[in-house]
């Protein structure tokens, strides 16, 4: 019996693939008969789809810091996206990045996007509890806030676009969601240093220099230099197009919401490292 597309973004699989019972535990997903369904492998859930599991998903996502905010249309002015029970290409770019996140860790869960069984499990042991911080469920995988034994503030790790912010003790703090360098201008890994601190108005400023708007940085920008004290020509700055969080879209700067990088310039110095790797199994993330 062939695999068969199903309505509103799913596919059913023959009985006979499937398993007869859920295997989920977390609270965020009990109680859905759908995610049961794609739990033992009857179905999945993709673009198109809409509902009460398209909600629990996003939500989760959100949670653990993947980009999934709400932005203006481009042709309304109004809110679209973030936590809209509606699986669009933000939720299945969310989805993606967490599934290159729990593919070093799953092998099973490959980046199509979709919502499989595979995914599905991963997501349920590492997926905070409701009301959790991203990193509180005991499956969830932290970096090492150190790079070649130097402690670091922050870790950007690219694969999965997040960013994890420490506190001055080491303990985790946040974990944000950002947008790195595009192909043709990827973002360098390695270490780095807070090498300035610009507020908004000097952001506003930079960016009418540099690009002929007061929008290109978001609300701040901490500007990096390499840990020997040259130039990188790299950043972590604020954005204001929501829409592309996620994605490989800067110049090499890091991205992030406005909210975020301005909670970030609050906790951050200049002198503080900053670390930036492709994945989070980077050997080079060790004390």
């Amino acid at each position: 019996m062939p695999i068969v597309n199903g309505p509103s973004g799913t596919t059913t699989v023959p009985a006979s693939r499937t398993s007869s019972s859920s295997s989920l535990k977390n609270l965020r997903f009990a109680g859905d008969p759908n995610l049961d369904k794609i739990a033992s492998g009857q179905t999945t859930l993709a673009s198109g789809a809409k509902g009460e599991s398209v909600t629990r998903l996003q939500r989760t996502l959100l949670d653990m810091g993947f980009a999934l905010r709400p932005y203006p249309s481009s042709s309304t002015g109004k809110q679209v996206g973030g936590v809209d029970g509606s699986y669009g290409n933000q939720t299945a770019n969310a989805l993606a990045n967490f599934q290159r996140h729990a593919a070093h860790f799953f092998p099973e869960v490959k980046a199509t996007g979709t919502l499989d069984g595979a995914t599905l499990k991963a997501l349920d042991k590492m997926a905070p509890p409701p009301g959790g911080k991203a990193w509180a469920s005991p499956n969830a995988k932290i970096p090492a806030p150190y790079f070649n034994g130097q402690q670091v503030r922050v870790v950007v790790v690219k694969d999965e676009h997040r960013t994890y912010l420490f506190d001055k003790q080491g303990q985790i703090s946040n974990v944000f969601s950002n947008a790195i360098g595009a192909q043709a201008s990827q973002t360098d890994t390695g270490l780095k240093v807070v090498n300035a601190k610009l507020g908004r108005a000097e952001a506003e400023e930079a960016g009418r220099s540099l690009w002929n708007t007061p929008k290109a940085f978001g609300d701040r920008i901490l500007d990096l230099s390499w840990a020997d004290g040259s130039r990188s020509g790299e950043e972590l700055h604020g954005t204001y197009a929501y829409q592309q969080m996620g994605l490989d879209v800067s110049h090499g700067c890091m991205r992030h919401y406005n909210e975020d990088i301005v909670e970030m310039f609050d906790a951050l110095a200049k002198g503080d490292k900053v670390a930036v790797v492709d994945t989070i199994t980077d050997r080079r993330l060790t004390r």
